[in-house]
């Protein structure tokens, strides 16, 4: 991706050093309810699995004694920093920034306001507003102080334990989380998150698929607009996004984590359906090609 140069978004709040801090309001909702992170869990997929899934539901950490783990409770001291998670931090930065030029101008042609998101980049642990959560959550992001957090360390593991390298790889992770802002702006989260309280946990889940899925075309929009505003997309970074959203399919993951596939546990949506919908969002570049809810209603 072509990123080196360009404008990076003051919308940051960079709290690495700290080891863990306090980013938003104090005192914030705890996970689930109207103030959930977007993004659910995988259910009886081991939680070593769990951690590693983009967008992953705090609520899986934070069930039943209420609070972190106790490793992440713990005082943690400030980490050093190197060069390449600097490197990485501004390449975030530039990303986030092409989503603020291309989502403000979309939301504008369909006659929406827009509001910038803020991301957070922390390391260990991080208070929200939607709760305290640890890096094993993964990126998510956070409805009640319209915020998307990244612990850099998750690209490590993208890498290593995924196998989905290169900088695109990346940008699409921020794209997505970006997209739940989006679905947050235009009320769809919020239906969605009403909807769920009155179905099964199975309905429920199919209600996260949808809207998981959404987020990648959303991405895949971003993407479109993006290369076409400013020429960004070099060779090979399509493919680097399509094999992040294959990697991060639950039908994957399940099979890394427990050795067989339940369908109705997913939360996020198949190999398959991760990469349709991003190469959807790619090819159209029109929001109204992402009803992945169908006939346009929940």
């Amino acid at each position: 991706m072509k990123w080196r140069g360009r404008r990076e978004s003051d919308n940051v709040e960079d709290i690495r050093d700290g080891g863990g801090g306090f980013a938003g309001r104090g005192g914030g909702l705890p996970f689930g309810g109207r103030g959930a992170a977007v993004g659910g869990g995988l259910g009886t997929i081991v939680i070593v699995i769990i951690v590693m899934l983009m967008g992953g539901d705090p609520t899986q950490f934070l069930q039943g004694g209420g609070g972190m783990p106790q490793q992440v409770q713990q005082q943690q001291q400030p980490r050093q920093r190197n060069a390449g998670e600097d490197e990485l931090a501004s390449f975030v930065k530039v990303v986030l920034a092409d989503n603020e030029d291309v989502w403000q101008q979309l939301m504008q042609d369909y006659g929406h306001a827009y509001r910038f998101p803020r991301l957070v980049l922390f390391s260990r642990s991080v208070h929200s507003g939607c709760g305290t959560a640890g890096s094993e959550t993964g990126p998510f992001y956070c409805p009640a102080d319209e915020k998307v957090y990244i612990d850099l360390t998750f690209y490590d593991e993208m890498r290593t334990k995924f196998k989905a390298s290169g900088d695109f790889a990346m940008a699409y992770v921020v794209a997505h989380e970006v997209g739940h802002h989006i679905q947050h702006v235009l009320g769809i989260s919020d239906q969605v998150h009403r909807a769920q309280q009155r179905l099964s946990k199975a309905e429920a889940n199919r209600l996260s698929v949808k809207l998981e899925l959404q987020a990648d075309f959303l991405a895949g929009v971003w993407a479109h607009h993006a290369q076409k505003m400013k020429d960004v997309v070099e060779q090979g970074d399509i493919e680097e996004a399509l094999t992040t959203a294959a990697a991060i399919g639950d039908d994957r993951l399940q099979m890394m984590g427990q050795g067989y596939v339940q369908p109705e546990s997913f939360t996020h949506g198949s190999s398959k359906e991760r990469m349709y919908w991003f190469k959807r969002g790619y090819e159209s570049g029109n929001i109204r090609d992402g009803d992945t809810f169908g006939n346009g209603s929940l």
